[in-house]
């Protein structure tokens, strides 16, 4: 178990790692300021946790560990020494994917772990590893993830499920875990590498 909290943990900062530094990209994009991209990466990567905390009545995770944020800037500070371009942000949106992934399973498990029934904490799950980047989307007058038809709620929703399903089921947790983020990711990874999409509403002429 102790094997386990520690991956979590580490899995936990790097998601906030790179979902910071996709904030600070934002930024970067709209040539804002070193201020602006502290605070870009702080709203991104902090944001779905933040609001997970809330919701499930939880202290708010970054609070007591300032370190979060310090992750977050570390994030904003890279971005802006070694700038962006089509390379790094191809690279960066594969770690996003990774973030998600992760951000996905450790958000549903903190729901678990605090009693919060199966449906809601699939919900958690997905609030942690999307709400942040909403909150950038719309700081930076971008498409929000929530509008785009490329799969990237979906991935979160689908390891949310698999993660929360199979430790109802009492599916050691290691397992639960590795099954709930590979979901996550291989859905994510086809997005990006084949453009998978939701079909759209059809709609009548």
């Amino acid at each position: 178990m102790d094997a386990l909290a520690q991956t979590l943990t580490v899995l936990d900062y790097a998601a906030v790692a790179v979902f910071g530094a996709s904030g600070a990209l934002a930024a970067a994009r709209r040539k804002h300021d070193i201020v602006t991209f502290g605070f870009f990466a702080a709203v991104t990567g902090v944001g779905g946790g933040t609001l997970r905390d809330l919701l499930i009545d939880a202290p708010v995770f970054w609070v007591a560990r300032p370190e979060y944020l310090a992750v977050c800037l570390l994030g904003a500070i890279a971005i802006w020494i070694f700038g962006w371009g089509q390379g790094r942000e191809r690279l960066l949106l594969w770690l996003d994917a990774v973030g998600m992934a992760a951000y996905t399973v450790v958000g549903a498990l903190k729901a678990v772990s605090l009693g919060v029934p199966p449906g809601s904490a699939i919900v958690m799950g997905v609030l942690t590893s999307t709400f942040g980047g909403i909150i950038r989307d719309v700081l930076a007058e971008e498409p929000s993830v929530l509008l785009r038809r490329e799969l990237y709620v979906t991935p979160a929703l689908l390891g949310a499920a698999v993660f929360v399903g199979l430790n109802t089921l009492g599916v050691a947790l290691v397992i639960a875990g590795a099954l709930g983020f590979a979901a996550a990711f291989g859905v994510r990874a086809g997005a990006i590498l084949f453009g998978w999409q939701m079909p759209g509403f059809p709609g009548r002429t």
